[in-house]
C-alpha cells in the first residue's frame, strides 16, 4: 500500500490531527452499495444499473477533508458462482475485508436477501476480529419505518454489529450520520492519497466501465453478462480549427455470434445507441470532446477461462 507524500502533503498532516483508513463496502448483488459509493463522492464513480452483479472489480473512491480520508472500495455482489467470472468477483469482494478498518455490510430493507450467501457474509465477518462492522438497512425510504425493528432485532442476533444505520442511497437520507460514524472508527494515518484525488483506477477503467453500462442497460437476458469491454486506443488528437479530441476505441467482446448480433443491432442501430449514450458520459468524465470508436468482437465462454479472462486485460485484478 503505497503513501504519496508530497510537501502539501507534509504540511497538510503537520498541521491536523489526521485519519484514514480503508472502508470495504460489501453484500448481495443489488442491495444498492454502488449508488451509495456514488452518493458519499457526490460524483458518478461506479456504474449502477437495476441488473444484479454489475460490479464486477473493486471500485476505489476517496474522500477526503480537512482531518480524514476515507478510501471507499465498493465489490462485487456476492453469491454462489455459477463460473468462473463470477468465482474471481466474490475473491474480489471478499479480498477487501482483509485490510478494511472498517466494513459496511448493506442490505435491501425491501427485497428478501439470500439466506445461504448472507450466511457466507457474516462467517467471514466473524473473523475480522480488528475491524469495525457496520450495518446499513439500505432503501429505507421505500419501506414503512414500523418494519425496521424487526429486521434490526434479526440481524442483532446473528452478529454484534458496532451500529446499525438505516439510510437510502438514492436520495441520501442517513448518509451523513454514517459518514460521521465511519470517521469516529477510523484510526489516527496519513494522507495515503493527494487531497483532490477521487480515485486511484485509470481513466481507461471509468471509460470501458461506462460503456458496458449503457450495454447491461440496453440489452437483456443473458447478453449483459456475457459482455465486457475494453479499450484498444485512448489518446488526445490536435485539431487546427477546433478543441482537440480524445480518440478513444473501445473493444465489446461477448461468447456468441447471436449475443454480438443482438449488440450490434439491425442496422447497427443499438451499438450506434449505445455509442451515443457513452460518448455523452464519457465526455462528461473527461471533461473534453470524444470520438469514440466501437468494434463488437466474439471471444468464445471467455467468463469460464481464466487465460482468457487474462487476455482482456486483467481487469479483475485492477
Amino acid at each position: 500500500m503505497s503513501v504519496i507524500l508530497n510537501h502539501d502533503t507534509e504540511d497538510f498532516l503537520d498541521d491536523h490531527d489526521f485519519r484514514s483508513g480503508y472502508i470495504s463496502i460489501i453484500g448481495a448483488p443489488n442491495v444498492g452499495k454502488s449508488t451509495l459509493l456514488n452518493t458519499i463522492l457526490g460524483q458518478k464513480l461506479a456504474i449502477v444499473t437495476p441488473k444484479p452483479q454489475t460490479t464486477r472489480n473493486q471500485i476505489r473512491g476517496i474522500l477526503t477533508t480537512d482531518n480524514h480520508q476515507m478510501i471507499f472500495i465498493d465489490t462485487p455482489g456476492l453469491m454462489d458462482p455459477k463460473y468462473r467470472l463470477q468465482s474471481e468477483m466474490v475473491r474480489t469482494a471478499y479480498g477487501a475485508l482483509r485490510d478494511a478498518d472498517v466494513v459496511l455490510f448493506v442490505i435491501d430493507v425491501v427485497a428478501r436477501q439470500n439466506e445461504k450467501t448472507e450466511e457466507k457474509i457474516l462467517e467471514r465477518l466473524c473473523r475480522a476480529k480488528n475491524t469495525r462492522k457496520v450495518l446499513i438497512l439500505n432503501k429505507v425510504d421505500l419501506i414503512d419505518k414500523r418494519k425496521l425493528l424487526p429486521i434490526i432485532e434479526n440481524y442483532s442476533e446473528k452478529l454484534d454489529f458496532d451500529n446499525i444505520i438505516p439510510i437510502s442511497a438514492k436520495t441520501g437520507d442517513g448518509v451523513p450520520e454514517l459518514l460521521n460514524q465511519i470517521k469516529s472508527f477510523l484510526p489516527p494515518g496519513p494522507l495515503y492519497f493527494p487531497n483532490d484525488q477521487l480515485s486511484d483506477l485509470p481513466e481507461r477503467f471509468f471509460i470501458s466501465e461506462t460503456v458496458r453500462e449503457k450495454i447491461m442497460l440496453i440489452t437483456q437476458q443473458e447478453v449483459p453478462y456475457a459482455s465486457a469491454v475494453v479499450i484498444e486506443e485512448f489518446e488526445r488528437r490536435q485539431r487546427r480549427k477546433a478543441e482537440d479530441i480524445i480518440f478513444i476505441r473501445a473493444i465489446v467482446y461477448t461468447e456468441k455470434q447471436t449475443q454480438k448480433q443482438i449488440i450490434i443491432g439491425k442496422g447497427g442501430k443499438l451499438i450506434k445507441r449505445v455509442g451515443e449514450l457513452a460518448r455523452h458520459e464519457i465526455e462528461k468524465f473527461l471533461d473534453s470532446p470524444v470520438y469514440l470508436e466501437l468494434y463488437v468482437t466474439v471471444k468464445e465462454n471467455w467468463r469460464r477461462d481464466a487465460r482468457k479472462l487474462k487476455e482482456l486485460g486483467g481487469f479483475l485484478d485492477l
